[in-house]
């Protein structure tokens, strides 16, 4: 009887992992969702700025869970490694909340610094050894693990669905606080029951550390903070223009292909495949920095220049948030459907194919929110159902993109750089980020952000000066929009590069 729950069933470890995560979600979501308003309405910082210090965070966010893995494999082991991330990121949201109880000004903006530098690193910690410990409940080779991470999937979702809505509905610094608390929450629930329910079907405990904590790993996590506080202050510190993040996250987009394809022990099988991960992490930018302008300049849209009335009740603007996890949650399912439906019928799309609609989408919800504010004035206000409609295009567009994207680098990489590439993988994700923040910087100003006693300055980019919100979403409409149609010429060729002849890989490639 119980080998017939071994074999449908789910270990109660998963549905407690998600409960963690969930939690921790909420409380990284809930942040991010208010983040750019804090800058901009209590710390006042200017718009391109603020939007330059929300791309630098969450770039950082993404680079920092390669030091975190390998911290975690040579020394601490998944638990101790969620444990630190998660005491690091609720210090971090506490430090949130005193800078926005501060009031603003140098001081209110310092705590804020120490605060990003705690989420950054705990970030590190606690990302991607959760994601690690999902796979170890499973025996190798068990096929109820892909439906696992789906599950664990939807906790990801959840908590970034409720998390806007908790936190964006009160002040900065109870917003601050309720993610705090969300991640006391998962914190102290994983401290108190991981004996319980981490455990493997075979009785061993999972996570544990790989030796004692030595002199050298406890350098290397303070010097870590010590990097991400001088790098995030550097500008503050020297008055300086010099974007160092930019250096430090781009510099190592281009140095990771030359040193991994250096590698004289790749086949030429392996290293055409390591080329195609390289090619689609490319465009891979160009996707997210269209995607992620949600937490940047399209929450100021939605602030300044979205009518929000709801019969006499004015929705809060990090609302819109929430409606990205709640369309993956919804649709996620019904694309599964469609793609078992093509695949029967042998017209599944390849996976570049795939990545092409999921940027052809980016551009489609751009295109939806240009119409609505071309010859907008100032002061005028778009109705939310334009905006509503952008969220879920992108959503779908993500849909197509970011599952397929890591199943693919799952599926290429030789299983020796296995870490490596998906590690490469998540520094696109890094240099996207970046880069959304860069592009968010470009939103001229309109609606509350105008000061009438101010002389207007336009931003610009590549010779061409943005002045209105029609123009700024048209950069994003001809970047993403361009990228579709070179992936989608590329495609064909991508799919031979990696021996994809039909939909799936081949069943002697799929065991490589």
């Amino acid at each position: 009887m119980s080998q017939s729950v071994v074999k449908t069933g789910h270990p109660k470890g998963l549905y407690f992992l998600f409960f963690t995560e969930m939690w921790e979600r909420f409380s990284y979501y809930g942040m991010r969702a208010i983040f750019i308003l804090f800058m901009t309405k209590i710390l006042m910082i200017q718009d391109a700025d603020a939007s330059q210090i929300y791309g630098s965070y969450t770039g950082l966010v993404y680079l920092t869970p390669l030091l975190g893995g390998y911290l975690c494999d040579k020394f601490l082991g998944n638990r101790r490694s969620i444990v630190i991330g998660g005491i690091l990121m609720a210090v971090g949201q506490f430090l949130m909340f005193l800078s926005a109880s501060s009031g603003g000004g140098d001081t209110g903006i310092s705590i804020m610094w120490a605060g990003l530098t705690a989420i950054i690193i705990g970030n590190g910690f606690f990302k991607p050894n959760i994601s690690t410990m999902v796979g170890q409940l499973y025996p190798e080779g068990d096929r109820r693990i892909d439906s696992a991470f789906t599950i664990f999937y939807m906790g990801i979702n959840l908590g970034a669905f409720f998390s806007p809505l908790v936190c964006g509905s009160m002040d900065f610094k109870w917003g601050f606080l309720a993610a705090c608390l969300g991640m006391v929450v998962s914190l102290v629930s994983f401290v108190l029951l991981q004996k319980k329910y981490l455990i493997s079907e075979e009785g061993k405990e999972i996570g544990l550390p790989v030796k004692a904590l030595d002199l050298k790993a406890i350098l290397n996590i303070i010097g870590s903070i010590a990097l991400i506080f001088f790098m995030l202050n550097f500008k503050n510190m020297f008055k300086s223009d010099i974007e160092i993040i930019s250096y430090l996250i781009y510099g190592a987009m281009l140095v990771m292909p030359v040193v991994i394809l250096s590698d004289k022990s790749l086949t030429k099988l392996e290293r055409n495949r390591i080329i195609v991960i390289f090619i689609l992490a490319f465009f891979v930018i160009f996707f997210w920095g269209a995607f992620e302008q949600a937490g940047a300049s399209l929450t100021l849209f939605a602030d300044r220049q979205t009518d929000r009335m709801l019969m006499g009740w004015e929705m809060p603007a990090s609302y819109f948030q929430s409606i990205n996890p709640l369309t993956v949650i919804l649709l996620a399912p019904v694309l599964t459907l469609i793609w078992g439906f093509l695949y029967s019928r042998k017209l599944e799309p390849s996976s570049p194919k795939k990545m092409a609609l999921g940027l052809a989408l980016v551009a489609l919800g751009y295109v939806v929110i240009a119409i609505a504010v071309k010859g907008l004035g100032l002061g005028d206000k778009v109705n939310m159902m334009w905006l509503i409609g952008l969220y879920v295009i992108h959503s779908i567009g993500e849909l197509c993109l970011s599952p397929i994207g890591l199943s693919m680098v799952s599926k290429l990489a030789p299983l020796r750089l296995s870490s490596l590439m998906m590690g490469t993988w998540f520094l696109a994700n890094a240099a996207a980020n970046k880069f959304a923040g860069t592009l968010s910087a470009l939103i001229p100003p309109s609606g509350e952000g105008v000061d009438p006693n101010v002389p207007v300055v336009y931003p610009s980019i590549i010779g061409f000066q943005i002045t209105n919100l029609y123009e700024f979403f048209m950069v994003f409409i001809v970047m993403t929009g361009i990228s579709a149609g070179i992936l989608f010429l590329l495609s064909t060729w991508l799919q031979n590069m990696m021996q994809e002849h039909h939909n799936e890989f081949k069943q002697d490639l799929d065991a490589h």
